[in-house]
């Protein structure tokens, strides 16, 4: 028996709504913190979730610098950049990055667990980490959620 009168509804451009969320991000596990993040900038929490668009919301997170991270981590995972140049890769622990810039590991870790297309690129922008307390977006009045 085949079932007709069930649709699939897809999300439009123009109905999506988004949000501001604010996340503390004070001794919060990295990988976790940042799965939860990339889930609300892909949209994954909501029930009219589309693949094929950006429905996500926008995040601010603070206290980027009172991270941790469990095990080795801080010894042993490794930044790699390279100029181009012959000899020239560069190589930085996760210690000294997070004293120089919390941000970068943190958007660097959504970032990986977003699609590697223009749609993720879309989806990155809509990120916003603050080492402190405070940040720019109270005029947006972000709803504060606990992970």
């Amino acid at each position: 028996m085949v079932n007709v009168g069930i649709k699939t509804y897809n999300l439009k451009k123009e109905e999506i709504e988004r949000k501001w969320y604010l996340i503390d991000a004070k001794n919060k596990n990295l990988g976790r913190l940042c799965t939860e993040v990339a889930k609300i900038l892909r949209g994954k929490n909501k029930p009219s979730f589309t693949p094929h668009l950006d429905c996500g919301d926008y995040v601010v997170i603070i206290n980027a610098d009172k991270i941790k991270v469990t095990g080795n981590k801080l010894e042993d995972k490794k930044y790699y950049r390279h100029s181009g140049y012959v000899g020239n890769l560069k190589v930085t622990d996760l210690e000294k990055m997070l004293e120089k810039s919390p941000e970068f590991v943190i958007r660097n870790a959504v970032k990986g667990m977003l699609p590697h297309n223009t749609l993720g690129r879309k989806m990155i922008k809509k990120l916003k980490i603050y080492r402190g307390e405070e940040n720019k977006h109270s005029a947006q009045k972000p709803q504060k959620i606990d992970l």
